[in-house]
């Protein structure tokens, strides 16, 4: 069990690859990431449920913390300023946050493009498409899109500059474990990393897990990774306090029944 997590799991569940998926966590809640085959990619965007107009920023994720990857100790943000999640347990080390999604048009050129109606379910999806199918549900389309987390996609620079997908890092059992520090509503998909270049369409399942967290603690690695970052858990402390039913309470203390 990790040492974030409180009991049992709650829920557990495989996504197939090339496949999406959506879900609402609550705060509190962990959501842990397994490659189970190795090779995989697992694309993400997050929004407020209650606001659906903030959304993961992944500018402000990556500035505000001075780096190009995401690992154990990074929070990822929101364009409000406010922490959606941390990542508090992560054994791949590098999850790429700038190369967004693989289109229609981009599978076209890498593999053979299988519709459900000729393959059934050995289609080849999309990451763009998947991501508006999932945003739908919710009454989102394309103009609520932006950029996502690829998770066990690790992307690094040749002497040139250019971004090269590095395709033997991420084995099977590599994890990562995300603590939701607001409620979220998770989009995310299974389709390729768009700078992929395998000779066929790969198919890589990943597992997730959802668990109990364990309350906050003052030395939490997160929270002290940067001063940024403590900034974000307070504003996320007077969010969760503004939108709760206390300030109800408060105003109607004083009145004569």
């Amino acid at each position: 069990m990790s040492d974030f997590q409180i009991g049992h799991p709650i829920y557990e569940d495989t996504l197939g690859g090339g496949c999406h998926w959506s879900m609402r966590l609550k705060k509190g809640t962990l959501l842990t990431l397994t490659d189970l085959n190795g090779g995989a990619n697992l694309a993400m965007l997050m929004f407020n449920p209650e606001n659906l107009l903030e959304k993961y920023n992944a500018p402000d994720t990556l500035k505000c913390q001075h780096t190009f990857k995401l690992t154990q100790g990074h929070c990822l943000y929101s364009d409000m300023g406010r922490i959606f999640a941390s990542i508090v347990e992560d054994n791949f080390g590098w999850h790429d946050s700038v190369c967004g999604n693989i289109n229609k048009s981009l599978l076209e050129q890498k593999w053979s493009l299988k519709t459900y109606q000729e393959s059934l379910n050995g289609w080849t999806q999309n990451g763009y498409d998947s991501f508006l199918v999932e945003l739908a549900k919710y009454g989102l389309t394309r103009k609520d899109l932006a950029a996502n987390l690829n998770f066990f996609s690790r992307v690094e620079t040749d002497e040139c500059g250019d971004m090269i997908y590095n395709d033997k890092t991420s084995q099977a059992g590599s994890s990562v474990t995300l603590r939701f520090e607001m409620d979220t509503l998770v989009i995310m998909h299974t389709c390729p990393h768009p700078l992929n270049n395998a000779e066929e369409y790969p198919v890589r399942p990943v597992h997730y897990q959802i668990a109990q967290a364990k309350p906050v603690s003052r030395d939490d690695e997160c929270l002290n990774a940067c001063e940024e970052n403590q900034r974000g858990f307070k504003n996320n402390a007077l969010y969760q306090f503004m939108s709760s039913d206390s300030i109800n309470l408060t105003s109607t203390a004083g009145e004569k029944s």
